[in-house]
């Protein structure tokens, strides 16, 4: 005795996967409306755009660069420099910070006011909302790190200058170069910011729910 099995009509799988997606970018739209709303990532945004601005003015008033650090020594004649040698303290300590703060209180939010209930009886599925969460940060750490390179590339080139910059190794890099390579520079810390808000978040649902 044969069985027979009725296939899927297509048009059920298109149908299922645009609700799927609909779900997620409902999902998605929430988050970032509730980001949006808190008071706290609206802080660090402008933290991000006004924090460079004053320790740029302090930079180039210094009387004595930073010799031992990376372009240090042209930190206060240089706008390129001093742009690089912003990044080289962000990258250790503000970024990080900034990251975390947002990054593990999208989870840590739900819990703390036990709103769970109400979320999870959305149509949105489990999954569907831990992406959209993630997604959220994801987008979070990243428009930090935009804004944070460019008001300090921008102000440190506006305040100090765009003059050649020196390398490394001596040589002398245009100043068209010179902000590419900046620029290229703090674009590089994006994936690490990424991996951090990640790392926040896992460790952040391991320690509510395991």
């Amino acid at each position: 005795m044969s069985t027979t099995t009725t296939p899927v009509a297509p048009s059920h799988l298109g149908a299922s996967s645009r609700g799927h997606r609909a779900s997620l970018a409902a999902a998605l739209r929430w988050e970032v409306r509730k980001l949006a709303a808190q008071l706290r990532a609206r802080a660090v945004l402008v933290t991000a755009v006004l924090l460079p601005i004053p320790v740029v003015v302090v930079m180039q008033h210094q009387s004595r660069p930073p010799k031992d650090t990376l372009f240090g020594r042209y930190a206060t004649e240089n706008g390129f420099a001093l742009a690089l040698l912003i990044l080289g303290f962000a990258s250790q300590w503000l970024l990080p910070l900034l990251t975390a703060i947002v990054a593990g209180d999208i989870f840590a939010s739900e819990d703390h006011h036990g709103t769970w209930k109400t979320v999870l009886t959305r149509s949105a599925s489990r999954a569907q909302l831990f992406w959209a969460k993630t997604l959220t940060a994801c987008g979070f750490a990243t428009l930090v790190l935009l804004l944070l390179a460019t008001s300090t590339i921008v102000s440190s080139v506006l305040i100090v200058g765009h003059q050649p910059l020196t390398g490394l190794t001596g040589q002398t890099i245009a100043p068209a170069m010179a902000l590419r390579l900046v620029i290229a520079s703090w674009a590089t810390m994006l994936p690490p910011m990424l991996g951090l808000s990640l790392v926040d978040m896992f460790v952040l649902v391991c320690c509510i729910y395991v």
